[in-house]
């Protein structure tokens, strides 16, 4: 069964600390891994997709890492602004003609 979590569900970060959060899954046939960000009363919105392990991305502070199991996204000296929700979500290989996103059951708040 494919299956998406994160961790941890909540991470309290001082200005200049750095930290991860983690999104394992388990899918069958990985078509790619992506992050969002969601601020209050906002949609998310859409920071990156990797879609081969030892892949990562930059930008900013924010720089996401994917393995074969699970991927982190690192915050380096994080400021005031980064306080947000971080979402990871997983798409699927399409099968039938229709691709599917399996999004984690726990979003990482990060304040």
């Amino acid at each position: 069964e494919d299956q998406v979590t994160q961790s941890p569900e909540a991470l309290r970060l001082q200005e200049g600390d750095s930290s991860s959060l983690n999104c394992s899954y388990t899918v069958s046939n990985l078509r790619g891994l992506l992050w969002y960000r969601q601020d209050p009363g906002k949609g998310p919105e859409f920071l990156f997709i990797l879609y081969s392990a030892g892949e990562e991305k930059q930008k900013e502070r924010l720089k996401a890492t994917l393995t074969k199991k699970e991927s982190f996204l690192h915050i380096t000296a994080p400021k005031p602004e980064d306080s947000a929700t971080y979402l990871c979500a997983v798409q699927a290989q399409c099968s039938l003609g229709t691709c599917n996103l399996y999004q984690n059951s726990a979003a990482g708040d990060l304040e």
